[in-house]
């Protein structure tokens, strides 16, 4: 008989029934990727690096590469203690992997913040007196700030910006806005406009964080915080959280500024190895 078998039950009716049977074109490196899939989700508490390679046979470097991939396509994510778990997509959030173009281990955290905080959460990249808003994760209530990828502003404007300017000491700050080459890029700052940055900056080296009331736009606040760098190096990369400003109490809230704490934490490890 053919994959639709037949046999008679208990009572006589006929039973269809479809076998299946492991193809013999099966190619194995995809093989093991669906197993390793099943795995996951078998074991939610997580599997370790030595528990896989028994699990499909093979070296425990072959696991580990195998892990990573799944890691970086969002199948899969390491918990604190370093288990590997079911990543974004196989929890169902699987718009996540490809959001602005940043990859899963990016816009994972960047999601799990979205979600936490109920607002639209964006990463950027300083420039030098510029950041670039490399990705965005809208919020999905009525009222919200857009998405902003590939959006240029100067980094003394925003939250996220100052953020990352609050990393150097006064004099490189004090350059960047003076002479001629900021009066041709047009970021020359006044006298005063000047001496009310490095005030501001200094509140920001003392708190970690940095807040925006409707400077890049009108009716917009914001949070921002700098992504911890490799030791001796300045920031390069910050989370912003951005929110009408009638919603501007949810950025003062403890529980924002420690969930962005965490998140800024979570990306410091991928983006260093990525970009």
């Amino acid at each position: 008989m053919g994959p639709h078998d037949a046999s008679r039950g208990s009572f006589g009716l006929v039973q269809r029934f479809t076998v299946v049977k492991r193809p013999e074109y099966a190619v194995r490196a995809a093989d093991n990727t669906l197993q390793l899939l099943l795995l996951l989700q078998a074991e939610p508490d997580g599997v370790r690096v030595q528990q896989v390679a028994e699990h499909l046979g093979m070296a425990p470097s072959s696991a580990h590469r195998l892990l990573s991939t799944l890691v970086y396509r969002g199948f899969a994510s390491q918990d604190a203690a370093r288990r590997y778990v079911p990543g974004p997509i196989l929890n169902g959030r699987r718009g996540v992997a490809g959001v602005a173009g940043l990859p899963a281990p990016i816009a994972g955290p960047l999601a799990d913040l979205a979600h936490t905080t109920g607002e639209t959460v964006s990463l950027l990249r300083r420039g030098g007196a510029s950041v670039e808003f490399v990705g965005s994760i809208e919020s999905r209530q009525r009222l919200r700030v857009g998405e902003r990828t590939g959006t240029v502003l100067p980094a003394h404007l925003t939250s996220g910006g100052k953020a990352l300017l609050a990393a150097f000491g006064d004099a490189p700050v004090r350059r960047m806005y003076t002479g001629s080459a900021a009066r041709r890029a047009g970021i020359q700052l006044s006298a005063p406009d000047l001496e009310s940055l490095i005030g501001e900056l200094a509140e920001v080296r003392a708190h970690g964080y940095a807040l925006n009331f409707g400077l890049t736009e009108a009716g917009i606040s914001a949070i921002g915080m700098a992504v911890p760098a490799e030791a001796g190096h300045p920031p390069t990369f910050a989370v912003a959280v951005g929110a009408p400003s009638v919603r501007a109490d949810v950025l003062t809230d403890p529980a924002t500024r420690a969930a962005l704490l965490d998140t800024c934490a979570a990306l410091s490890a991928p983006l260093s190895e990525i970009y």
